[in-house]
């Protein structure tokens, strides 16, 4: 199912010329490496550009694909990639290995460009030809480089300044080889696709997905088998879930497109998580975003936001930047967490925008509270919310992953909240001694939602109700009172009569029941129960 979707993005992103067709991709470059006709080094030049902070940065470039990995991970991928492949030397590999890399890129290159009549591929055969790897890094044009080059940015070989993929016999060359790739390695093997439901060669080890926050910054898996005990039928590796070279390259590549664009990824726990509608319409995850945030953006404020989130859960369609929001269109929100060289679905959610719309607004009215003047959220954000559970004070700011994602699943599918954000919110009220509107409206939402008390239904929950003669609200208003008398009379006290007792209710919790509109306790301690159990 995530497979399907995230192909169907990336025909949609296609169709719209908006991501690289099979056999290509994008690549981090740190320089470019210039060819004389005779294979010889014109020139290594620095292609990095500043961003916004003004740090240097590798450009990003279509070139061909990277490769699948082998067993020994050596494999080359074609006219770019790291020092240890094109140049002979790293910083970070050892020289047996060293030798083998650039023997695997010498092998590929001339196995593709030989049989190429074009000065570029010649250029390319003749620098592999004639390399010497053991005075590369004295060269005069690569010393002063070595450093930046043994860290591991990658370099791109050029012929006349013209990059690889605006070479038209390079362009053949690669395209020839990666589409003919299955037919050469002569399997016999032919699988149905799971994603197309085509017969085809499966694609062994599918590409790696990039940009997941704690996973390899190589790259990690999304689809993979390590072990006997992952198997069946004798089949190893990736047939166990067999995918075509297409489907493989179609999914990892939107995937990879959707995370490498900064300003649509969030991360809430341990997870990274994206977010697309169908027809890669970029409207809808753009209004998504800021609605979800509840964030003001400089052509839509705080209250337009509102307006415009209760009418499409009304299922109205509202413009967008001149665009309809559809609230019949389909809607992803996928998170993936790291687990080691994998990545793992924290969570994955397909509904209509309108639906996930709707249960977004109530979530935010599920949260309205009067808050503080100076505070600028009319719809509390889920990370404001997460921050509440966390020790201002700890090294780690980040909320318990189990718990962030739990969160995120209830306000976008109109679930019950998780039991650990009302425990962990109380946790910290009790450990600050600390009461803000943020979580007296997460406690107020919790209650609400998961709870069947009448009282927790009643919007007056908002503000001070002053009129309810509800008894349990009564008495914590006089309970407050009281407290506030003693706060008076004993200035700069250690510890109040609330602080008394909710410690010992805490420790010592007692098993209430109601009989008729009388609620008596027993004697006999228990565990907590929770607000929506039977007894109350």
């Amino acid at each position: 199912m995530i497979v399907s979707a995230l192909v169907e993005q990336y025909e949609a992103l296609a169709a719209k010329g908006e991501i690289a067709h099979p056999g290509w991709g994008t690549a981090k470059i740190s320089f470019g490496l210039e060819l004389r006709a005779n294979g010889e080094i014109r020139g290594l030049y620095p292609l990095t550009e500043p961003d916004d902070k003004g740090k240097l940065r590798p450009q990003n470039r279509l070139l061909p694909a990277l490769p699948g990995a082998k067993g020994n991970g050596i494999k080359s991928t074609f006219l770019w990639g790291t020092s240890d492949y094109f140049l002979g030397f790293s910083g970070k590999t050892k020289p047996e290995r060293v030798e083998k890399c650039f023997a695997a890129a010498k092998e590929l290159h001339l196995s593709l460009l030989e049989g190429v009549d074009d000065p570029f591929a010649q250029a390319v055969c003749a620098f592999f030809n004639n390399w010497d790897t053991e005075a590369a890094q004295e060269h005069p044009l690569i010393a002063e480089f070595v450093e930046a080059l043994e860290a591991g940015g990658n370099l791109v070989l050029l012929y006349d300044m013209t990059f690889p993929g605006d070479s038209p016999a390079i362009s053949k060359a690669w395209q020839n080889h990666y589409d003919g790739d299955e037919a050469s390695e002569a399997q016999e093997l032919t699988m149905r696709c799971l994603v197309t439901g085509q017969e085809s060669i499966p694609e062994a080890i599918h590409p790696s997905v990039k940009n997941v926050r704690g996973a390899q910054s190589s790259g990690a898996a999304l689809v993979s088998f390590n072990a006997a005990s992952f198997c069946s039928y004798g089949r190893e590796q990736n047939l166990n879930a067999p995918m075509s070279k297409y489907a493989a390259f179609a999914y990892t590549t939107a995937l990879n497109h959707l995370l490498a664009d900064q300003e649509y990824v969030q991360y809430i726990g341990d997870a990274t998580v994206v977010y697309w509608a169908e027809g890669a319409a970029d409207q809808e995850r753009e209004a998504f975003h800021a609605l979800q945030r509840g964030e003001e953006t400089d052509a839509v404020g705080t209250e337009e936001l509102r307006q415009i989130l209760e009418k499409v859960a009304a299922g109205e369609e509202v413009e967008w930047n001149g665009l309809p929001l559809r609230p019949k269109n389909r809607f992803y929100v996928l998170g993936l967490s790291p687990n080691a060289v994998r990545v793992s679905v924290r969570l994955f959610l397909q509904s209509t925008f309108g639906s996930i719309s709707q249960n977004l607004l109530c979530h935010y009215r599920d949260m309205e509270i009067v808050r503080p003047a100076f505070e600028k959220w009319s719809n509390i954000p889920l990370w404001a919310v997460l921050r509440e559970t966390v020790n201002p004070n700890a090294r780690d700011k980040n909320a318990s992953p189990q718990m962030a994602g739990d969160t995120l699943r209830a306000i976008l599918t109109g679930g019950r909240y998780p039991e650990t954000l009302y425990q962990a919110v109380q946790l910290r009220i009790r450990a600050d001694r600390n009461i803000n509107y943020l979580r007296a409206a997460i406690i107020k939402a919790y209650l609400k939602r998961n709870t069947n008390l009448d009282i927790c239904k009643e919007e007056s929950m908002v503000q001070l109700n002053e009129e309810t003669t509800y008894q349990p609200y009564v008495l914590g208003r006089l309970f407050s009172v009281l407290e506030a008398i003693q706060d008076t009379a004993n200035p700069g006290i250690n510890a109040t009569i609330k602080d008394k007792y909710f410690s010992s209710a805490w420790y010592s919790p007692g098993y209430w029941t109601w009989r008729g509109s009388t609620c008596e306790r027993s004697t006999r301690s228990f565990a907590p129960i929770t607000p929506n159990s039977s007894a109350h």
